[in-house]
């Protein structure tokens, strides 16, 4: 792309995003390191009501997936969306709109989850206010990203952008459709549903919002930025789009999954088990097809941290996509559930995946957002890399053992058909584990908060350096 191209783009909404992204990301994985030393040290709330593990948990949960996720998701689609298109943004004072409006649905999330103020709902816990203003953003950032498709240079839409598309569109009509509820006060609502079918419509949303928001927003993401790191085009393009197509019909169908042996009909728990094992073809086509683009580049892998992060995501990736259809059969289901092996698959994916992907791509974005060759420092972007990868494998194998201990020791059953374990030797014999997670969430947060730094210090020194560079300056 030539630098007078590169002139007419509007990345001030991508500067942005991108900070917030690298900041939300401190604050969200500060809470869960909080919080994971709550349930190894619980006097660790202090008594104090709003410090409390139920109050905190869905805090972390919205910060690391849409204050961090969704902040990267943001500045990332911009970013592409303006790049593969060869145009600049659709109404970029709408682009601005969705910025604010973000940070505002952030900030009430970070002021009423610890006042209690929750509809229960996994994923979903914001009150109807907040609900409507992220069901406002979230059509100004349709509008905006399919104008900038719609007004294209070019006759080809790159798949990155169908990724992020599908994902634009999943997410809108989830987050509407489950959070339908009825008022009763400013702060206090009842779902438009009941029974078993408000936990369908919330586990529906719930498994689309890791099958759209965590993973085909971020599919655009490593269809862009991994060929661009690497140099090289994308492994196979017929690949993609079979993986594009296979993935967003398949995932719609996975939700029921997580209510198995509930009182969901029989049959829908088992066809949520047959399309999850069915997902697991379309995932790791994609995984395959974003690790075999380094083909004949390899040896890139030695020098280039940005190129790690994105390549070790992919394998989290392509693992966390294995081990859920597996956790989605029945039999394995009834030793996992309620364990803590399903907070091990679900750090795998988004520590491993989101949170590697994100981070990486970042660290492509932020040195061309502010006239920078590279990042101001290239071997923090490496002590990061060990720092995540290291706590990242600390996390979830200890996850892994205290899940499947706890599963074997609660349905041990001695001859006389008596339990052979009470729940709280379960929980005693899972504490060593909760000390590891603290200690792997520790690593992962050092990392980011070495990350910070660095985009701090390549913001601030780049940004003189873009001031004076004229219209026509180098890519």
């Amino acid at each position: 792309m030539n630098s007078s191209q590169q002139a007419v783009y509007d990345d001030t909404v991508v500067r942005q995003f991108s900070i917030m992204a690298v900041v939300w990301g401190v604050v969200g994985m500060l809470v869960g390191v909080i919080i994971a030393s709550q349930l190894a040290w619980p006097e660790l709330n202090f008594g104090i009501p709003w410090l409390t593990y139920g109050r905190l948990r869905p805090l972390h949960t919205n910060a690391v997936i849409f204050a961090f996720g969704g902040c990267a998701l943001f500045a990332t689609s911009y970013y592409v969306v303006q790049r593969t298109c060869h145009t600049a943004l659709f109404l970029p004072k709408l682009a601005a709109f969705t910025f604010w409006g973000w940070q505002l649905v952030i900030l009430a999330a970070a002021v009423s989850l610890p006042l209690g103020f929750t509809q229960g709902k996994e994923y979903a816990e914001l009150e109807w206010p907040i609900d409507i203003l992220i069901a406002v953003v979230w059509v100004a950032y349709a509008v905006v990203f399919f104008g900038t498709v719609g007004t294209r240079k070019v006759k080809h839409i790159y798949v990155a952008n169908w990724f992020y598309g599908a994902f634009i569109i999943a997410v809108a009509l989830l987050h509407i459709v489950n959070s339908a509820a009825i008022p009763s006060g400013m702060m206090k609502s009842y779902s438009a549903y009941a029974g078993a079918q408000d936990a369908m419509v919330q586990w529906w949303y719930g498994h689309n919002a890791v099958g759209f928001f965590l993973t085909a927003g971020f599919l655009g993401m490593m269809y862009y930025f991994i060929p661009k790191q690497a140099g090289r085009p994308v492994y196979s393009y017929r690949l993609s789009i079979v993986h594009f197509w296979a993935l967003i019909f398949t995932y719609m169908w996975a939700g029921p999954h997580h209510l198995h042996y509930t009182a969901l009909p029989d049959w829908t728990q088992s066809l949520g088990m047959v399309f999850s094992l069915v997902l697991l073809a379309p995932s790791w086509g994609g995984m395959i097809n974003g690790i075999m683009t380094l083909s004949g580049a390899w040896h890139k892998l030695r020098d280039d941290p940005i190129l790690r992060f994105l390549i070790v995501s992919l394998s989290f990736y392509g693992m966390s996509t294995f081990e859920g259809p597996m956790m989605a059969i029945k039999t394995v289901n009834a030793l996992s559930h309620y364990t803590d092996w399903t907070v091990g698959h679900v750090h795998s994916g988004a520590l491993g995946w989101v949170g590697l992907v994100s981070m990486g791509s970042l660290y492509f974005l932020i040195p061309k957002l502010f006239g920078r060759k590279d990042m101001f420092s290239v071997k923090a972007i490496e002590v990061h890399f060990w720092l995540a990868t290291i706590g990242i494998v600390l996390y979830i194998a200890a996850m892994w053992i205290a899940g499947v201990m706890q599963g074997l020791m609660w349905r041990a059953i001695n001859a006389d058909g008596t339990l052979t374990y009470t729940f709280v030797e379960s929980v005693k014999a899972t504490y060593p584990f909760y000390v590891i997670r603290v200690g792997g969430g520790l690593l992962y947060l050092a990392g980011m908060l070495i990350m910070l730094w660095n985009v701090v210090k390549t913001a601030t020194s780049g940004h003189t350096a873009t001031v004076a560079i004229p219209a026509p300056a180098h890519a």
